[in-house]
């Protein structure tokens, strides 16, 4: 099994286990309000379908991609909602079943590209790896508001190492959302992966240190928890400063969540989902494709082909939707 066909592999089982929790729900509790203001898990379904469409857009229709992009810079702080209240204002099944043949069309579409293809994006254009990677991250992180709606926790898996990568990537991103200049120093960051296994990134000596349980890591940089309520500990000032602006998803900064509100607890334990082995997607550093803590910040990319130490707001092609209300 080549590189590509795992990461695709990760990404139907990741879509897969979101798909086990709202297949059975009711009319009404499709309309359940999820963290992010103002979006109902109707809402973040369609907001996932919408996403997949324009993905396979953007690898099958460039030209109509590019016309689509014009069009949401005419309204950048609408584009991304209007399409998700166009999709959660269909009946259930009927949603259901859009973002289910998406999800196949996106997964084929992507299988049929060139190993050196560059999709158009957002920001810059992507590798097939990358656009795969940053699908998989919006999925786990959508159906974590999803989890968090239905009181459900979910076991994590192996495929969060594809969410870690991208965090840590985008490193440098976090500051120049903020106008900030990051570090020039190393960082190491140590994770405990689902398993036990350890995953680590960086240079081993680097007095700069992030460690914890990869789960609470993937939380913090989605922003789907608070730092204080998570297990992750920092060593060094600049990672302590980074840890409070941490995201892997592009555009503007999101509020993330207040202390005690979100998924620091609810992430953990295991109802549904299990753990199933994840590859770790090479990628080209594109970082996200665009997730806030409020629920969604649209399609944009940040990191891309950056490592996070030297990242700039060019490095960095934002995102141009804001969030969910």
């Amino acid at each position: 099994m080549s590189e590509t066909e795992a990461l695709l592999g990760d990404l139907r089982a990741e879509g897969d286990e979101l798909d086990g929790l709202v297949a059975g729900l009711g009319g009404a509790e499709w309309r359940t309000a999820t963290p992010a203001p103002g979006w109902s898990i109707a809402h973040q379904i369609a907001h996932l379908a919408w996403t997949d469409e324009r993905a396979v857009q953007a690898a099958e229709d460039p030209q109509g991609f590019a016309d689509e992009v014009r069009r949401a810079w005419t309204a950048p702080e609408a584009f991304v909602d209007e399409g998700a209240e166009r999709g959660a204002a269909e009946p259930p099944e009927a949603l259901l079943e859009l973002w289910r043949a998406g999800r196949d069309r996106l997964l084929r579409t992507l299988a049929a590209q060139p190993p050196r293809a560059r999709l158009p994006w957002y920001g810059p254009p992507m590798s097939v790896m990358s656009m795969a990677t940053a699908r998989l991250m919006e999925t786990w992180a959508h159906g974590q508001d999803v989890a968090d709606a239905l009181g459900v926790r979910r076991a994590p898996t192996a495929r969060l190492r594809h969410v870690a990568r991208i965090g840590v990537r985008a490193r440098g991103y976090a500051y120049a959302a903020r106008g900030l200049e990051p570090s020039a120093e190393e960082f190491r960051v140590e994770l405990t992966g689902p398993d036990g296994e350890l995953w680590t990134y960086g240079p081993k000596d680097a007095a700069q240190r992030v460690t914890g349980p990869a789960l609470d890591f993937c939380l913090l940089v989605i922003q789907r928890a608070h730092r204080d309520d998570l297990a992750v500990r920092a060593e060094g000032a600049d990672a302590d400063r980074w840890l409070d602006i941490a995201q892997a998803f592009a555009g503007p900064p999101g509020k993330g969540r207040a202390p005690g509100q979100g998924a620091g607890d609810t992430a953990r334990g295991s109802v549904v989902g299990g753990g199933a082995a994840g590859s770790d997607a090479a990628g080209d550093g594109a970082v996200g494709s665009g997730t806030a803590a409020s629920g969604t910040t649209g399609s944009g990319t940040a990191a891309s082909g950056t490592t996070g130490s030297g990242a700039t707001a060019s490095d960095a092609a934002g995102n141009p939707a804001g969030g969910a209300p």
